[in-house]
């Protein structure tokens, strides 16, 4: 139990920086959807889900390789010094034809009069990428501190300049005096959701600064036969990250070219956007986890009763997970208010969400075997399994159920990747995971789910009474889990 507190002490010191960075960077979600409509929060929608693809490209698994080499018999800083140099002259160069054919990108993704969309983007994605190492040598270091003070930081620049442009300014615009006059200088009312990008640029212009620290760390002593063996364990990675990006962002991507009425498509990809942030709470604790998780695996693989400890640790995810389910899904009158009244009509999509995203992550703790062993191009079959399983579901659900299509497709997906992962990996990498007390906390949150949806419908009570009810299921849920594990909680892991 040493190794296992010890993970959730770092997941507990990351989630700081990501729970409370990521909770600022959501209160964007009710400030976008007061201040846009459903169809420009579309728009934001759209384009943040297609540059969510090609950062992909532009860090081609190295973040995953620095951790993979740094564990082996190399010197730790020639392979950040070569990752980083090599993100460093990749960046530029993609960079650079992005914003060389910037107006017929733009006209490729319909938005031709926006080429300049194009040109923020390019510059957001090279300096994004070129910070993914600092960020890793800080979590390699242990230097949480100093990691969740610079994530917070870039967090709380991009929202003070949403407010800056998308609040004040309109506001200064119209007013006499010395703000209308420095208004003037920098801003246009034409721009509009374009300021949502700006800020993400000027928030990753801030991020890169404050990571010169870490960047001063590399030397120019370029060791290409490492680079190329780094590339080659990375390259799987960036063919499953791309596909893996298909399964997680595609629906928004393509909503508009397949939803059954196109006049209102970014509509309701809009309302669909929005009521997939209520998700917010297990996206939130899965990607704290995973920043934990993936040193801490790396760190542990040779060391004694590990795999049991794996399965301890997949035990301990799944019930936090189901909690995590019944929280949002029996206090959703609450959680509803995240967004504009304008998004609420989507909200049948939030439970199949939830359990879309439970799947996921319950997937992200199965595929490590393939990353400890190294056997990379795993991770490249079952992404591309999920992103072809993806394409068909979509094509085929969104035209007949719109944004229900695209909510169930998603499920669907991240199911059969978890069930087939789950397969593979017990053939090449066993571990004696605990099936059947994990599909029962699973099952037991389904239950408690209908239950309360159930007592809802029949006894119609008010608000107070269906909060205590589902307080009550809640605090009931809670103590079957705890009269099972107290038992186990005694026993020493390793």
């Amino acid at each position: 139990m040493g190794s296992i507190k010890k993970l959730a002490g770092q997941t507990a010191v990351y989630g700081l920086s990501s729970i409370v960075g990521r909770l600022l960077n959501y209160l964007l979600v009710p400030f976008y959807t007061r201040v846009f409509t459903p169809s420009e929060y579309g728009v934001v929608s759209e384009l943040l889900a297609i540059v969510s693809f090609i950062m992909i490209i532009f860090t081609y698994g190295m973040e995953t390789s620095f951790f993979h080499f740094s564990e082996k018999d190399h010197d730790r800083n020639k392979v950040y010094t070569s990752g980083v140099l090599s993100l460093l002259g990749s960046s530029l160069f993609l960079s650079g034809l992005m914003i060389l054919f910037s107006s017929s990108i733009a006209t490729w993704i319909q938005y031709p009069k926006h080429p300049e969309y194009v040109t923020w983007f390019a510059l957001i994605l090279g300096l994004d990428a070129l910070c993914a190492l600092p960020f890793a040598r800080l979590r390699q270091q242990n230097r949480a501190k100093r990691f969740a003070t610079v994530k917070l930081l870039n967090i709380l620049v991009n929202i003070g300049f949403n407010i800056f442009f998308l609040v004040l300014c309109p506001k200064w615009i119209h007013e006499h005096g010395f703000f209308k006059e420095l208004t003037d200088l920098f801003y246009s009312p034409k721009i509009g959701a374009g300021y949502v990008f700006i800020s993400y640029l000027l928030s990753s212009i801030v991020t890169l600064l404050f990571l010169i620290p870490q960047l001063k760390d590399v030397q120019l002593e370029f060791d290409s036969t490492l680079w190329k063996q780094m590339i080659i364990y990375g390259f799987p990675l960036l063919i499953g990250g791309f596909a893996g990006m298909i399964n997680e962002t595609f629906d928004r991507a393509v909503y508009k070219y397949l939803a059954p009425d196109r006049a209102i498509a970014l509509k309701q990809l809009g309302i669909y956007s929005a009521c997939y942030k209520l998700s917010i709470v297990m996206t939130l604790f899965i990607q704290t986890f995973r920043y934990a998780a993936e040193p801490f695996f790396f760190s542990h693989y040779k060391k004694e009763n590990n795999k049991l400890m794996y399965a301890q640790v997949m035990k301990y995810f799944i019930i936090t997970c189901s909690f995590i389910f019944l929280l949002v899904m029996l206090y959703i009158d609450i959680f509803k208010i995240f967004i504009g009244e304008d998004f609420r009509s989507g909200l049948a999509v939030v439970p199949i969400l939830l359990l879309a995203n439970m799947c996921l992550g319950i997937f992200y703790n199965l595929s490590m075997w393939y990353k400890l062993t190294g056997q990379t191009r795993f991770g490249a079959y079952f992404s591309i399994f999920g992103a072809v399983l993806t394409i068909i579901l979509l094509w085929w659900l969104i035209p007949t159920m719109g944004y229900m299509g695209a909510a169930w497709a998603t499920l669907v997906v991240y199911a059969a990747m978890m069930i087939l992962s789950y397969i593979t990996g017990q053939k090449y990498y066993r571990i004696e995971y605990d099936v059947p007390g994990n599909l029962l906390y699973i099952g037991l949150a389904l239950l408690t789910y209908f239950a309360s949806y159930g007592i809802e419908k029949l006894l119609k009570p008010g608000q107070i009474a269906e909060y205590t009810i589902n307080t009550f299921l809640l605090l009931l849920f809670a103590g079957f889990v705890f009269v099972i594990e107290k038992p186990k909680l005694s026993k020493p892991v390793n």
